[in-house]
Order: structure tokens, then sequence, then C-alpha cells
């Protein structure tokens, strides 16, 4: 039964293993990105031109978001629980934030350039609001 979603192809990852992993969604090897959390230019080994998709900010926001009350209830927790001194705080929390951070914009920008690439999105034009 059909929900809706496309079976990958022969080649093609899932999107799961293509978040994860940075992998192509066209041809399937890592080269999705070209830093920490950004992608690169264009696939070197099938071409596909990464530019064409346009993920926005909108992992970004969530992640802040998500990262932030969670690490501001683990701090409180900890707070309460253990009284560490300050600086404690600071060693425990900054590279738990930036890694999380680091880690989810990874993983969701993937995703969403796959999603994009999958249900072939496209930007709407003036043409596609104009009433038949």
């Amino acid at each position: 039964m059909d929900h809706g979603t496309s079976q990958p192809t022969k080649g093609q990852p899932g999107i799961p293993a293509a978040a994860l992993f940075g992998l192509c969604p066209e041809c399937g090897s890592r080269t999705l990105f070209d830093g920490p959390a950004r992608f690169a230019p264009r696939c070197r080994v099938c071409g596909l031109d990464y530019a064409q998709f346009n993920v926005g900010d909108g992992p970004a926001a969530f992640l802040t978001m998500i990262v932030g009350a969670l690490v501001v209830g683990l701090a409180v927790w900890m707070e309460f629980a253990v009284h560490p001194p300050f600086w404690l705080h600071i060693v425990v929390w900054v590279p738990l934030v930036a890694g999380l951070t680091l880690l989810g914009l990874r993983v969701s920008k993937a995703a969403l350039l796959v999603a994009e690439y999958r249900r072939k999105a496209i930007e709407a034009t003036s043409s596609d609001l104009r009433q038949p």
C-alpha cells in the first residue's frame, strides 16, 4: 500500500541514511557536505547541483528551541542535584550545545534536501498562482 512516499530506486539512499551520513540523494556517495554544516556546491560523483535546493533557516530555528530546552532542563537539574561550581557548567554545557547544534544542523539540513529532491520540490512562480 502506497502512503504517498516513493520508494528509493537503486543507488538512492533513504532519507534517514542520507541525513545521518551526508549521502547524495542521486547516487548515494558521501558528497553532500563541504564543511561541518555547509552543503557542497555539487556532487563530485554524479554532478547533482545542490545549489538548486533551498532548505532555508527552518532547521536552525527548531534546533535552537530543542537544544536550548534540553540543555536548560539538564543544567537546572544538575544545579539542584549536584551544586557544581559555575565554571563546570560552562565546561559541560557549552561544548554540548555546540556539538548538538552542529550535528542537528547536518542531519536536519540533509533530510530536508533529500526530501525536496524526492518530491521534486520547486519554487512557485507567478504562473502557478493564476486561476484556471
